[in-house]
């Protein structure tokens, strides 16, 4: 299975507990990561979250998962961003 059917199959929910701990499915691709961003390509199109203190706890692309810990202060999906090769897939070259 390609990986573009493999990533459209993929479930994408966004749980936000407390405003401390971020958990998303259906994570293809982390752009950038920084205290206060978080720049993210999902199967549903690219997601910014913003906040403070903020840090990736666990990334797992093969099974698109990612938890963010931190203050957590805005979700936002931003059709405008198009994705380019992510932070990841730069650093290894893929």
């Amino acid at each position: 299975m390609a990986a573009d059917e493999r990533n459209r199959e993929m479930p994408h929910t966004v749980i936000l507990e407390g405003r401390e701990k971020l958990s998303i499915s259906g994570v293809v691709d982390v752009q950038s990561f920084d205290e206060d961003q978080v720049l993210l390509e999902t199967v549903r199109g690219m997601l910014v979250v913003r906040g403070q203190g903020l840090h990736v706890e666990r990334l797992q692309l093969e099974a698109g998962e990612l938890i963010v810990e931190g203050e957590v202060g805005c979700l936002e999906y931003d059709d405008s961003v198009q994705p380019r090769g992510g932070f990841f897939s730069r650093l290894f070259g893929g």
